[in-house]
Parts: structure tokens; C-alpha cells; sequence
């Protein structure tokens, strides 16, 4: 069984806060046994503190937590601009829940009772995709915008920009995608982590969002284009 960690022979740590005893700890062993290092905490408190001081590769998050929820948990880390994959599990299957975990700063949703092996495969699947929100090691420039990956910087004219996390991880994708047309469905699924909902008008208003910040004129826009019939475009 090979070891998840980027080829860099570290294993990639994972935090998991779920209050359920045997539940936490069947995420545990299955995690362990695919090869993850695990943190496990039993409330959101605790998992807030645990992403106070250390660096994780994914959060999987129980929803229905003592104290704080698994919902305040999500929206706690992307305030503080941490951009960790996230993995939410809960018993609430109804829509407007899962839209709202992912509008929270959620990347997956998956719902219980759930087969071990599709979480498994949701989780390797967050950890891979994680590799493009890995910081780039050099800045980058659009017109009089520079934006520092390493930072989470965005400076206009030398001022700070205020992006939420999910526009600057809008940006980062296209950054990692320039030059190149994707489409609404694939952003939605790699930025945003939507399964098989409509709501495709999400992409559309955040891309106008990122070019009231990143364009001269963002009615004419020059950098974030769309190419009508097939998404977005980031010219560099």
C-alpha cells in the first residue's frame, strides 16, 4: 500500500472531529490503514485549536457536533483563510443543507450512512485536488494587481485586497489553469466540490465578483474572459 504524502515520503495528516466514539474511531482505523496520518478530536472547539497549530492535509467534519457545529467549523477555518480541503459527513440530506456546507467553505458532502470506500475515494480524490492550492513558490501579475500565492496576498496599486477564500481559490485555479478554457461544471466540481447540483449561476457571479477586484474596466474585461458556449479563460 503506498503512502499518501506527494511523493515526498511524509504521510499526509488528516484531522477528524466526529463526537460518535465508534464512529471516530472506524474513521481512524481506515484512515490509519490507507496510510494517512490521523489527528482525532471530538468537538469543533478542539478541531479549531488543532488548525491553530498544525498544518493539515484535509478536515474530515462531523455536522451535528457538541458546541460548535460542523457547519461554524467550516466557516471558523476559511475566515481564518485557510484553504484545507474540507470533507463534511452528516445525516441531513436535504439540498438546501448541502448547499449550504458548501457555500460555508465545504469541498465535499457526503452523506450517512455511507460506504467506507466511497469515502475513502472522496477523501484521496480532496487530497489530490489539493496539489493546484498548493502556494506557488513565485508571484504573479495582472495588470497593476500582484498577487502572492505564498501570502494569500492580493495587492492592487499596492493595497491589499479583500477576497473572500473562495475568490482567491477561484483565482488561484485559474492562475493554475491559464491560458486554458474551463468550464462551469469544472470549476464548480474542483473549486467548489458541487456533486450533481444546478447551480451553475455560483460560477457566474463569482467570476464577476473576481473582476470587480482584478479588472480595469470589468464590464470589458481583459485578463478573466468567457468563452461563450464553453466557461472562462485566464489571459496571461
Amino acid at each position: 500500500m503506498s503512502t499518501p504524502g506527494l511523493g515526498t515520503g511524509l504521510p499526509r495528516h488528516v484531522l477528524v472531529i466526529e463526537d460518535e466514539p465508534q464512529m471516530r474511531s472506524m474513521l481512524v482505523d481506515n484512515l490509519e490503514f490507507e496510510g494517512y496520518r490521523v489527528t482525532a478530536v471530538a468537538s469543533g472547539e478542539e478541531g479549531l485549536q488543532a488548525c491553530a497549530h498544525q498544518q493539515f492535509a484535509l478536515l474530515l467534519v462531523d455536522v451535528l457536533l457538541p458546541g460548535i457545529s460542523g457547519f461554524d467549523v467550516c466557516q471558523q477555518v476559511r475566515a481564518r483563510g485557510l484553504l484545507v480541503p474540507i470533507v463534511v459527513l452528516t445525516a441531513r440530506t436535504h439540498e438546501r443543507d448541502r448547499v449550504r456546507g458548501l457555500d460555508l467553505g465545504a469541498d465535499d458532502y457526503v452523506p450517512k450512512p455511507f460506504s467506507v470506500s466511497e469515502l475513502l475515494a472522496r477523501v484521496r480524490a480532496q487530497v489530490r485536488r489539493d496539489d493546484w492550492r498548493a502556494p506557488a513558490s513565485d508571484e504573479f501579475s495582472l495588470g497593476d494587481v500582484v498577487v502572492r500565492p505564498r501570502q494569500r496576498l492580493v495587492l492592487k496599486k499596492g493595497r491589499r485586497l479583500a477576497l473572500s477564500a473562495r475568490e482567491f481559490e477561484l483565482l488561484r485555479y485559474l492562475f493554475a489553469h491559464r491560458n486554458e478554457v474551463v468550464g462551469r461544471e469544472q470549476l464548480l466540481r474542483d473549486v467548489w466540490g458541487y456533486h450533481h447540483l444546478a447551480v451553475t449561476r455560483t460560477v457566474d457571479n463569482y467570476i464577476a465578483k473576481l473582476r470587480v477586484h482584478i479588472e480595469p474596466r470589468p464590464h470589458e474585461p481583459r485578463y478573466i474572459i468567457t468563452v461563450h458556449g464553453s466557461g472562462y479563460q485566464l489571459l496571461m
